[in-house]
């Protein structure tokens, strides 16, 4: 059985799309899989980026893009009052659910990408709604504790030294999958595909002289 690590911060569709996709996108593969919440904005800042909603053509097609993809695969979604929003407090709610180290679980992860994806075009940062959530799932740790804000940042930190540059990103066996389109590349890498075996993978990424933007 394969342990997948899925990087995800509820601040992105993709990844609330790519977590609805997954069971169906790798059918009868052995895995499982370990839920890794991190900010994507330390990614994007780490590799010097703006997000796509901070470009205002890219976050016009952005949106237009996720509402399609999420009527391809029969997914609901709203896009909530705001966005981008400030996710620390959810991301911090997710770690917060487990004791330290462990992670959370799906139906964690779940809950906190419907309160954002699924709420009815609601504010994700209201403070009575993030107050229900929280009573809701009944964290076994304080969510603004030090303990769990060290954590989300260890856990940035640790992805960006991996190779992590944006959400939602599969790792399998020090393979990055990113994006939902992905996903079937992932499952094809489960299944045995062959051409993993070979030196494709590592040729496509082979470094290449280029133009250098100064």
């Amino acid at each position: 059985m394969q342990r997948l690590i899925f990087h995800l911060d509820p601040i992105s569709p993709y990844a609330y799309l790519a977590f609805e996709a997954l069971p169906q996108a790798l059918e009868g593969c052995s895995y499982w899989v370990e839920y890794r919440p991190v900010l994507f904005a330390g990614l994007l800042q780490h590799h010097g980026q703006k997000g796509p909603a901070e470009i205002a053509p890219k976050r016009a097609w952005t949106y237009r893009d996720v509402a399609w993809r999420a009527h391809q695969l029969g997914v609901p979604l709203q896009l909530p009052a705001r966005h981008p929003f400030n996710p620390l407090p959810l991301l911090r709610l997710m770690l917060a659910c487990a004791p330290a180290g462990q992670g959370p679980n799906r139906r964690v992860c779940e809950a906190v990408l419907h309160h954002v994806w699924r709420g009815d075009g609601a504010d994700a940062e209201d403070p009575q709604r993030v107050a229900a959530l929280t009573d809701t799932l009944a964290p076994v740790r304080d969510p603004a504790g030090v303990e769990v804000k060290a954590e989300l940042r260890a856990l940035t930190e640790a992805a960006v030294a991996e190779g992590v540059f944006g959400v939602p990103t599969v790792t399998a066996d020090g393979r990055h999958f990113w994006g939902v389109d992905a996903l079937p590349m992932l499952a094809a890498w489960l299944k045995g595909d062959p051409w993993f075996d070979g030196p494709a993978w590592d040729d496509a990424a082979a470094p290449r002289p280029g133009v250098q933007r100064a």
